[in-house]
């Protein structure tokens, strides 16, 4: 689905401007299932330039429901509340937080850290993706990643729910991120809501909708060069 998605272009050529077809088209990085806001959109020469805007960091508006973990580390998996956590889970421990503790945890979480992946995510383990493994019963245990969180406060807190913004490296889970918020504060939790509302200095303000006109479309479009 589209919806709540929206597309910045990115035109190596000018053909788009004139209706004419372009050759190719491409992104640069999806957005999870559930996830909306910005997505950017390849369009002809620019293609060849797919992995230089990937590794553009991100920005996102996320919530985190506390007091609970998901099978997924988001709000489309099984949902465990705090005390009836799967075998292995780690039952709640800390009832409550307060919001100087909630602060306090977030700047932890700035710099360079290793993040375990979600299992259900599409790295490649032995050939195959891990969440096709997880879908069919596996436990899939995927290697740390060295991510960086740039940025990261807090927006509101009134628990369970905690939104918040991150500025992020390209390749940062905030499934993971919201999972190990969730872990530290001894409650745990999951990501409920996302939004992706920047790609490097790209931002969903300046965006389209998919569902815009041709000439909307067109007017969006910026040069790579």
């Amino acid at each position: 689905s589209n919806a709540g998605k929206e597309n910045a272009g990115q035109d190596g050529e000018q053909n788009s401007q004139s209706g004419a077809r372009p050759s190719k088209m491409g992104h640069a990085g999806t957005l999870d299932p559930m996830a909306t806001g910005l997505l950017m959109v390849l369009v002809g020469r620019a293609t060849k330039q797919q992995e230089q805007f990937m590794g553009l960091e991100k920005t996102y508006q996320a919530e985190v429901t506390l007091g609970a973990t998901s099978s997924t580390d988001d709000a489309e998996g099984t949902i465990y509340p705090a005390g009836d956590q799967p075998a292995g889970g780690e039952p709640s421990s800390n009832p409550q937080p307060e919001e100087k503790q909630v602060q306090k945890l977030l700047e932890q979480f700035r710099g360079t850290t290793q993040q375990v992946p979600p299992q259900y995510s599409a790295i490649k383990v032995e050939g195959q993706r891990a969440y096709a493994l997880a879908r069919n019963g596996a436990e899939v245990e995927l290697e740390p990643r060295s991510v960086v969180v740039y940025e990261i406060s807090a927006v509101v807190y009134q628990y369970p729910a905690l939104r918040f913004m991150a500025r992020v490296s390209s390749g940062t889970y905030l499934r993971s991120l919201a999972r190990d918020i969730g872990q530290s504060l001894g409650t745990g939790g999951y990501l409920s809501s996302l939004r992706r509302v920047a790609i490097g200095d790209y931002s969903v303000e300046a965006a389209v909708s998919p569902e815009s006109d041709k000439a909307h479309i067109s007017a969006a479009i910026r040069p790579t060069d």
